[in-house]
């Protein structure tokens, strides 16, 4: 078994401290946003124990030199069933199927069209209430990104425009409650959901991936997404 602590409770180094990073919001207190198994984002780190099968994902924001990064990646705890684990797959090849959009002269709404289609044609929710942002010496800045869209429309895409982009994906249906703490948001139905992250910039002909799974995958070796 493993224990979700809160590890980001303490201040930053820098002037500016995590509160106003992550979440944009003096009253959260955390640098890592730890969701677990049905709870979709904002999961507040706590005494929760894990267990073998469940999911966890870790959103995790930084500032350094005047600008904001931020990433999310979804665990597996041990042995997790199959269908779980598609959803994690599906969930990742759609965050980089929507980086594949985010280039000098698409629209958001490509972007948006890009992950829900790859989502929706494997039976997944795509969560509306919640969706990725710009960032650079904010954590959340305009425009906001969907997973979802329309091929052609939105904001008109621009080279150095940085944004992050994360595809939050349920197994069930889309529905979201949230609960008591005002900040956790978990699935209506309880089925698991998957999010994963990367800050962008886009680019000529591809986009710039800002933020790195690299080394956590590394660490994972073949338990890697």
């Amino acid at each position: 078994m493993i224990r979700l602590f809160p590890y980001g409770s303490k201040k930053s180094k820098d002037k500016r401290d995590w509160n106003n990073c992550q979440c944009s919001c003096k009253f959260y207190g955390d640098s890592f946003i730890q969701s677990s198994r049905t709870k979709v984002v904002h999961g507040i780190p706590g005494d929760i124990v894990l267990k073998d099968g469940d999911i966890v994902s870790v959103d995790c924001g930084t500032y350094m030199n005047g600008f904001c990064g931020d990433s999310a990646y979804t665990f597996c705890v041990g042995e997790v069933d199959e269908e779980v684990r598609k959803l994690l797959k599906v969930t990742k090849e759609a965050l980089y199927i929507g980086i594949q959009n985010a280039v000098h002269g698409k629209r958001l709404g490509d972007i948006g069209y890009a992950i829900q289609q790859h989502c929706e044609s494997n039976s997944y929710g795509v969560v509306r209430e919640f969706v990725g942002h710009g960032i650079g010496k904010e954590m959340h800045e305009d425009p906001q990104v969907p997973n979802y869209g329309k091929r052609g429309y939105g904001t008109m895409l621009k080279k150095g425009l940085c944004i992050a982009i994360e595809p939050m994906i349920t197994l069930g249906n889309r529905q979201i409650l949230m609960e008591r703490d005002g900040w956790t948001v978990r699935t209506k139905d309880r089925k698991c959901a998957a999010h994963f992250e990367h800050t962008i910039a886009v680019g000529t002909g591809e986009a710039d991936i800002l933020s790195s799974f690299e080394f956590i995958e590394e660490v994972l070796g073949d338990k890697a997404i």
